[in-house]
């Protein structure tokens, strides 16, 4: 393993001009709307007929808003409802249950989307940023560098276009609900604290002023931004954190994951169990399992120790088998060396779980997001 320091990479990458998002009704307090919808010259109860057609019924389409006066729709939607993405490209995997959508924004900036469907779920990876800041070096989207944060309104956008989908029965298995959703998706959560706030309260907000999800079916990711993650903690809201962890020594942490140099592991470790201390949420660890990386027997022993010290029943460990990026020399453990490593931090008495990927055959999967036009 080389020992040359990997530059922490925090700021935008500038890939031509960046203006901020239209303002859209998802970025709007209740209160701001009924505020929004009377500037328009409308009552105030205007304001919870869309947020029922948006938030209960997932349009935002004028002609499907029949309870509104016709000149009415037409002044409120065109003001309070931009389109703020542009589905240009649909990959599916697992026989169209895995759904890979790549979205241009309103500045052509792109992002993508997963949606997976299960037995018993459906989940949807949404991006937070276009691009990511962070420069995990076996991620294809960290390579990517950032573009810009996304506004509240763009990732909540690909939320209710996952649940439009899923209530027409667009995808394989009739119609149904989205249950979950995970901020694992393109991009450091964190890093764009405001908007990815502002999007797990319009999720778990009661109809109509949201999409009245349990938070507990909401995961917020984080490579270990840890005052952002203390501040996490004191929201009240008990989402589910996830640490992407990758490593349990700092010399290669801080190489795989450049942001180790400033918080490590030690340091995101301890937040994570305040955020269990604060919230009650089991936290998971994330580990992407790399061959002759960090899937050694001795890291396993040194995660499954450093976990245990800090006490039980507090945390869950999902190694995750290394998927593929385009140019990337690593390639993912073998899989007597996975079990292995599970082994090991079982014996420390730590839960884990080998994390099911889907989508790997269409860049779909863990570290995979890119947003290219052609694959």
């Amino acid at each position: 393993m080389s020992a040359t320091p990997v530059r922490l990479q925090l700021s935008a990458t500038t890939r031509g001009a960046r203006g901020k998002p239209p303002r859209h009704f998802v970025d709007l307090t209740p209160q701001e709307r009924v505020e929004a919808v009377t500037a328009l010259g409308e009552k105030p109860f205007r304001a919870k007929q869309l947020a029922t057609h948006y938030f209960t019924h997932l349009t935002n389409d004028p002609e499907k808003m029949t309870d509104l006066p016709k000149a009415s729709r037409d002044v409120l939607t065109g003001d309070l409802f931009p389109q703020l993405l542009t589905a240009t490209r649909t990959l599916t995997a697992d026989g169209g249950t895995t759904v890979k959508t790549l979205y241009h924004l309103f500045d052509d900036a792109k992002v993508e989307s997963v949606l997976m469907r299960y037995a018993n779920r459906t989940t949807l990876c949404v991006s937070s940023q276009a691009g990511c800041g962070l420069a995990c070096s076996f991620c294809a989207t960290g390579q990517l560098g950032l573009t810009r944060n996304l506004s509240t309104a763009e990732i909540v956008e690909q939320v209710r276009e996952a649940a439009r989908a899923l209530a027409a029965g667009e995808v394989p298995g009739g119609a149904t609900r989205l249950t979950n959703v995970v901020f694992m998706g393109m991009g450091e959560p964190l890093a764009n604290y405001k908007a990815v706030m502002g999007t797990v309260r319009r999720l778990v907000a009661p109809a109509p002023d949201g999409l009245g999800m349990s938070a507990r079916n909401v995961t917020v990711s984080t490579v270990g931004m840890v005052p952002a993650m203390d501040k996490l903690a004191g929201e009240g809201i008990p989402v589910t954190l996830a640490l992407s962890l990758h490593a349990p020594d700092d010399e290669l942490r801080s190489e795989l994951v450049p942001v180790n140099t400033r918080w490590d592991v030690d340091d995101a470790l301890d937040s994570a169990r305040r955020y269990f201390d604060a919230t009650g949420r089991r936290v998971s660890i994330e580990y992407a399992l790399i061959r002759d990386v960090n899937d050694h027997a001795w890291r396993a022993d040194l995660l499954g120790e450093k976990l245990a010290a800090r006490g039980t029943g507090w945390v869950h460990c999902n190694p995750i088998p290394l998927n593929p990026t385009p140019g990337s020399r690593w390639t993912a453990s073998d899989p007597a060396v996975e079990r292995e490593f599970v082994a090991r931090l079982r014996a420390h008495g730590i839960p884990t779980t080998i994390r099911d990927t889907r989508g790997s055959d269409i860049d779909g999967a863990c570290g995979q997001l890119a947003a290219e036009e052609d694959q």
